[in-house]
């Protein structure tokens, strides 16, 4: 218990570190930077997407009349693809530090709270003879969730509720105690509350049921997943007076077809032909799901996989953020050269290049708000 409590304080204060040394050339407002400006100074971090919509909906949540009040130019109906979850968080914390640093907050705390679950995962299940140092690398890996954990954004939390549900499912899976499989449930709510693609989590569960288990009633928790979705969905049918709100929210849903419309320059959140980058991202994924399956870490892989094969139809040039669920589990798979003295070598230099990543991206990631005061 000493070891557990020893490295989790050392998870939840690398995580405080990491956030800090993100936040630092903002806060000092650093004219140069390794060739980088941060005049803007703090406000850069308040203004980078997503986090400011989801305090739009923590403060009129939903409310068409009470959008149109705030000063913002989008229009109601874009908000119904922003799943309630994160931004009734923030709104829970708002009356103690206010909205924009309730935002951070709750990014934060659900960060350490992933890598909490993230290890236990890992040190419960034996899947690694390092679980502190492959915490300590889930947090910086891949650099696209060093950006999104270090601002406003709902995928720390919808994060921590994945790994949580998996944790779970696999705890019942071992010790058969139903209680597992409730609290799995209970996670995967919570993250089908939080983002639209928690309902792959319950797909990829039937999936592995129906391969491995056949069709049994015990499994019946499960299905308070999908009732999650039907929440929300009737959550909009008050606010909006459309249940189908979601499917109308402008071009907020990247779904097409065929597969790998990702690399059609004209689709509208494409308009790249500089996109080798993602071809490798994939590769690492089926990689990772498929090693998996080879180490029999069937939950862990169907989720993967199935994560997997619906994001080959979503055209958005941001897809590294769309993947960032599959992540955890991916690093799990490639362990072994993760954990590796040559891995351990090139480190320091992979850092570097990460954290000058995590600041480009996020000065020019921006939202036009000029006043955020008035967010508070």
């Amino acid at each position: 218990m000493g070891n557990k409590f020893k490295d989790l304080s050392i998870l939840a204060g690398v995580t405080l570190l990491t956030t800090i040394l993100v936040w630092l050339p903002h806060l000092l407002s650093l004219p140069n930077f390794w060739g980088l400006s941060f005049k803007e100074g703090f406000s850069t971090i308040n203004r980078n997407f997503d986090g400011l919509e989801y305090v739009i909906i923590a403060k009129s949540f939903y409310n068409p009349a009470a959008i149109a009040a705030l000063p913002q130019s989008l229009p109601a109906p874009y908000f119904a693809s922003h799943f309630p979850g994160y931004a009734v968080l923030i709104a829970i914390f708002a009356p103690f530090l206010g909205y924009l640093k309730s935002m951070l907050f709750v990014s934060i705390l659900s960060t350490i709270l992933a890598a909490w679950v993230f290890y236990f995962l890992v040190k419960d299940f034996k899947l690694s003879n390092h679980p502190l140092f492959l915490s300590l690398l889930f947090l910086v890996l891949p650099a696209r969730w060093a950006v999104v954990h270090s601002v406003g954004s709902s995928e720390p939390t919808f994060i921590l509720l994945i790994i949580s549900a998996i944790y779970f499912f696999m705890k019942f899976e071992t010790s058969k105690k139903f209680i597992n499989l409730v609290a799995a449930g209970i996670f995967g709510l919570l993250a089908q509350i939080t983002r639209p693609p928690g309902i792959l989590l319950f797909g990829a569960l039937v999936f592995y049921i129906i391969a491995f288990k056949k069709i049994r009633l015990k499994y019946f928790p499960l299905i308070i997943i999908p009732l999650g979705l039907l929440g929300v969905f009737y959550l909009y049918s008050q606010t909006y007076g459309d249940f189908w709100a979601y499917f109308k929210s402008g071009d907020n849903i990247h779904l097409t077809f065929p597969p790998f419309q990702i690399f059609n320059k004209s689709q509208f959140w494409v308009g790249d032909i500089w996109l080798e980058d993602i071809i490798y991202i994939f590769i690492l994924g089926f990689l990772g799901g498929i090693t998996l399956l080879k180490q029999r870490l069937y939950p862990m892989a169907f989720f993967v996989l199935t994560y997997l094969a619906a994001s080959t139809f979503i055209a958005h040039r941001d897809i590294s953020r769309y993947l960032l669920p599959i992540a955890p589990f991916v690093i799990i798979a490639l362990e072994k050269v993760l954990t590796s003295r040559e891995f351990k070598i090139i480190l320091p230099i992979i850092l570097l290049a990460i954290y000058l990543y995590v600041q480009n991206f996020m000065l020019q990631n921006t939202a036009p708000i000029p006043n955020l005061n008035l967010f508070n």
